[in-house]
């Protein structure tokens, strides 16, 4: 089968994006009034621009007299402290254009709290990020988490609803969730509770290409084809930096590489790939067999119900 080309993918009509786009928003307004305390998880990673940007069309741009964002509630990134720099220049940069409160809350905070505690130096932070946003939703109040996850992401993350009800220690219940037939959420907490909202959920990684090919959403450079040293490692190309240091017996080797999803360095790879721009990146999403965070994520791989656990105890 021929390789599908540009030209045919630019066929293709752009109206399911303009129908996911108007779900999105709906989602954005209801969550704003619905809930007295909501807040947008923002990493500065693709999926949490595109929730951005389709925030600004739901809500409007920065005030130019006052300075200050229209947004109805604050970004929140929880940050492990081992998040690549490219990635947490460009959120400060974005949040300061819109002129949005970013709260940040680290997992190395809840370390001096004794909240979390390593096993050894250089275990993933990535797990107790769960502890660091429960730590955040109790310290301001929150009652909804606007999050970027996708179904197509994960097969526990498919399982989930867009309202997502979590219960008031945080956890998940898969087999509780709440109908949400004709696009009717039951929002009603009880004291404690909050929920976590999915307004992209319907999305693939396709669409959030096509989609940031369409609005010419910048996104941080390691996105993009560029030279990084790496190993390989257990079938993926494990990016070399002081924090994942070669193995003895290992080769480091230098390849042209982007990042299909990002998080921690310590559990987040990239894959081969030349692809320079979002025109590029969408051809190679086409013939792409494999999962973002199938081909990417190290900490996917120890089981395969490794993220259900996760989310039940509390993560994104």
């Amino acid at each position: 089968m021929n390789a599908v080309t540009t030209q045919e993918i630019r066929a293709i009509s752009s109206a399911h994006l303009d129908a996911l786009e108007e779900e999105t928003i709906f989602i954005l307004r209801e969550v704003a009034a619905a809930f007295e305390r909501p807040t947008l998880l923002f990493s500065g990673g693709k999926d949490s621009l595109v929730l951005l940007k389709c925030a600004e069309k739901a809500f409007g741009t920065k005030d130019a007299a006052t300075g200050k964002g229209r947004l109805p509630y604050p970004l929140l990134m929880i940050d492990t402290g081992h998040n690549f720099p490219e990635v947490i220049q460009f959120r400060d940069q974005r949040a300061q254009e819109l002129g949005a409160q970013l709260i940040v809350r680290s997992v190395e905070e809840s370390m001096q709290r004794g909240t979390v505690r390593l096993a050894h130096p250089g275990e993933s932070r990535n797990a107790y990020q769960s502890v660091t946003l429960l730590e955040a939703i109790e310290e301001f109040g929150f009652d909804a988490l606007i999050g970027g996850a996708r179904r197509d992401e994960e097969k526990a993350r498919a399982k989930e609803r867009i309202f997502s009800h979590r219960d008031a220690f945080g956890q998940w219940q898969p087999k509780s969730q709440r109908p949400e037939l004709w696009s009717l959420f039951n929002t009603r907490l009880r004291k404690g509770e909050h929920f976590r909202v999915f307004p992209i959920s319907n999305w693939t990684e396709l669409d959030v290409w096509q989609y940031i090919n369409r609005e010419h959403i910048d996104l941080p450079s390691i996105y993009y084809a560029h030279a990084r040293p790496v190993i390989e490692r257990r079938g993926l190309l494990v990016p070399v930096t002081p924090l994942t240091p070669p193995a003895a017996g290992e080769t480091v080797q230098s390849r042209i590489v982007r990042f299909r999803t990002v998080g921690d360095i310590t559990c987040t790879c990239p894959v081969a790939s030349t692809a320079a721009n979002a025109d590029q990146v969408i051809e190679e999403t086409v013939a792409s067999d494999l999962s973002e965070r199938g081909a990417t994520r190290m900490d996917d791989k120890t089981s395969d119900a490794s993220m259900e656990r996760r989310k039940k105890e509390g993560y994104f």
